[in-house]
């Protein structure tokens, strides 16, 4: 296996298993030739080159889920976009082609199809989406982020999570982290993210029980996102109590993670894999729009015992209130959460998806 295209793109959810398998590929075959395809539109035209890998683009085919002029301009728009995706194939000639989900991977299933490229499939959430089960009709070559997912051929290897959190020793750094952040060793932390952009259900409803969480001691690491924001409702109560910090960014997670005793998030599939495999008791929040396939991604860890799930038009700041406080406080039910999470979530995703790519070279395509 000389060189491999990797094809994901639009969100973190496929961007960071993509650039996370590509890693573990380059650890194995430092010499591998690995390029991405991506669109113009997403969150790849900034992670993967900063990650330091080429990316090619092709046209972006959205498919309008409406009966209208949108929806009639797919086919053309989908045979531009596979035309170039072959183009591209012809231009690097990859051994295996893996697709990550997502707008990009269509017209690169389809062009691997058109050249007989060998072809890996990987479904990031517990449903699969629209572009993996037209991939996975072409190919005995499929993974699956967590289990029961409704895909053919398809093995289980979870979902690849960046080195620095799949090796995370919380304990290890939890000195430095709480420190990173300003905060006191000594105080049980509640970590606060609604994802890569923040969640105005989630924001308002912690900020809006930040006094709750002051008589209860806990302190509050939150999340709000770039465009995000949390004004913490102290009510009259005396400055100098347990810490409220808001953040609208972190770039190491993993340090948030360490400061953590309990996560407050949604439910897409990096943050259930990256949450529930350090260890963390969690409350899961699904995004309320989609196909339910957030509450579908924290099930497994919730039916273990390892989280709780509620829906973002039940969480609310009384519910906050009554549940959250209590959950943060009480160690023994934390670590048994904790324990519990990290014993459905595998770690080493990316070495067995690493495996599973390795396999479809030697075995070429069927």
């Amino acid at each position: 296996m000389r060189r491999l295209l990797l094809a994901g793109g639009g969100t973190a959810g496929h961007t960071s298993p993509l650039l996370a398998t590509a890693d573990a590929l380059r650890r194995r075959h430092p010499g591998l030739d690995v390029v991405c395809l991506g669109t113009p539109r997403g969150l790849e035209t900034s992670v993967i080159p900063a990650a330091g890998y080429p990316l090619e683009l092709v046209s972006p085919v959205p498919l309008s889920r409406k009966l209208n002029g949108d929806l009639l301009r797919t086919p053309g728009r989908l045979r531009t976009s596979v035309n170039e995706a072959t183009a591209i194939l012809d231009r690097i000639r990859p051994d295996v082609v893996v697709g990550f989900g997502g707008y990009v991977s269509v017209p690169a299933y389809l062009a691997a199809r058109r050249r007989g490229t060998t072809l890996v499939v990987h479904e990031g959430n517990a449903l699969a989406g629209i572009a993996n089960k037209l991939g996975a009709r072409f190919t005995p070559y499929v993974a699956t982020s967590f289990p029961g997912t409704a895909l053919p051929h398809a093995v289980c290897t979870g979902l690849p999570i960046r080195r620095m959190i799949a090796t995370l020793d919380r304990a290890s750094v939890r000195a430095e982290a709480v420190a990173f952040f300003g905060l006191d060793p000594a105080l049980p932390t509640l970590l606060v993210t609604g994802g890569s952009q923040g969640a105005m259900r989630i924001n308002g409803s912690i900020a809006a029980s930040a006094g709750a969480f002051a008589d209860a001691g806990v302190q509050v690491l939150h999340i709000v996102g770039p465009k995000g924001e949390a004004v913490p409702d102290l009510g009259d109560r005396p400055v100098g109590g347990p810490a409220y910090v808001v953040e609208r960014y972190v770039d190491r997670m993993d340090l948030a993670y360490a400061a953590a005793d309990a996560v407050v998030c949604r439910a897409g599939s990096n943050t259930v894999t990256e949450v529930a495999g350090v260890g963390l008791p969690a409350v899961f929040v699904p995004l309320p729009i989609g196909n339910g396939e957030q509450a579908l991604n924290a099930r497994p860890v919730v039916d273990a015992g390892g989280g709780l799930l509620v829906s973002d038009a039940a969480f609310t700041p009384a519910w906050v209130r009554a549940t959250v406080p209590g959950l943060v406080t009480d160690t023994a039910r934390r670590e048994a959460m904790g324990r519990a999470a990290s014993g459905v979530i595998p770690l080493d995703a990316d070495e067995k998806l690493a495996d599973l790519i390795e396999k479809a070279a030697a075995g070429g395509a069927r």
